[in-house]
């Protein structure tokens, strides 16, 4: 029987989706619900499998990962892209990537929800609630205020919409925006650093790698509103994280709202958990039941697909 192996399931809900024990038959499947200590323990622990069941951007699936799986044939990931798999190394071992789909609309969902718990200091009051104080602070409201985007694809078009629809002021930038998108959602183009200037909300909606690493720093920072906040439900590394918490430990901005970080998980004594001022989720921006439900289905269906010869959903 195929070896499979199912990683990082962190809540060990891969089973409320798929009926393994259906596919018991065929495969010997094991679930892995923790992250790997290292590299090493990766190695050690996935050697003998022939398939890897991932999600998108946990473990990384290196060049040195894939060389030491002898036995690996197979890697299906969620979503149809994931910067994390080393995709030449896997082409040089003819091992076969495949994905699936991915609903769009989870992510801007939380967005909204980081951005709501900023602007009305949703954790320190639900904080204080539960120690008995009543109405320690003062919200701001949305309407009127500038939303900054950098990105506006598919999540940043989502955001621009809700922004729009809570009166704000929308603009956008990226290396590569689109004016004709600008111009159909009444979104003004403008440059990196009018944006970072004018924001009173800025949120990062472009894909991670190397184009857009760091590209928020203490520099940045430095130039936008003492009263502005950052919002970050992309990747971690778009954000100079060292950068970060000196511009919230020192009031360089009034707070950030991340659900992506450099290092994930984030470790306990990162210092972000310890500041007043950032409201923190463990990368959830894609973790929704109705997400989850097309990943875990369908990366059984392109792994069925590829033993079958016939693989779908092909990343190269």
């Amino acid at each position: 029987m195929l070896k499979v192996a199912i990683l990082d399931d962190y809540q060990n809900v891969s089973q409320q989706f798929v009926d393994l024990k259906k596919l018991s038959g065929k495969y010997e499947i094991k679930i892995f619900s923790e992250p790997f200590v290292d590299e090493a323990d990766t190695i050690e622990k996935l050697t003998e499998f022939e398939a890897l069941l991932i999600m998108r951007e946990r473990t990384p699936i290196t060049k040195n990962l894939i060389e030491n799986l002898t036995k690996l044939k197979f890697i299906v990931t969620s979503g149809l892209r994931n910067k994390s798999i080393d995709l030449d190394a896997a082409k040089k071992r003819k091992i076969i990537v495949s994905g699936t789909e991915s609903n769009t609309n989870p992510t801007p969902e939380l967005t909204w929800a980081l951005i709501l718990g900023l602007a009305r200091n949703l954790k320190e009051e639900i904080d204080n609630m539960y120690q008995g104080y009543w109405q320690t602070s003062v919200g701001v409201e949305l309407k009127g205020k500038i939303l900054g985007l950098i990105g506006l694809g598919k999540v940043g078009t989502q955001v621009a919409k809700v922004g729009k629809a809570f009166g704000m002021q929308v603009m956008a930038w990226s290396e590569n925006l689109n004016l004709d998108t600008c111009k159909e959602l009444d979104v003004l183009p403008c440059s990196k650093e009018d944006l970072i200037k004018n924001s009173d909300f800025l949120s990062i909606h472009v894909q991670g790698g190397e184009r857009y690493k760091n590209c928020i720093t203490l520099k940045e920072m430095d130039k936008m509103k003492k009263t502005s906040f950052l919002i970050n439900t992309s990747r971690g590394p778009i954000i100079n994280e060292d950068d970060l918490i000196i511009a919230l430990s020192t009031n360089v901005i009034a707070g950030a709202g991340l659900d992506v970080y450099e290092k994930e998980p984030l470790s306990e004594n990162n210092k972000l958990r310890f500041l007043p001022n950032a409201l923190l989720t463990p990368h959830i921006g894609y973790v929704t039941a109705e997400n989850y439900h097309v990943y875990f289905t369908q990366m059984i269906e392109s792994l069925e697909a590829c033993v079958n010869g016939k693989p779908i959903r092909v990343i190269e």
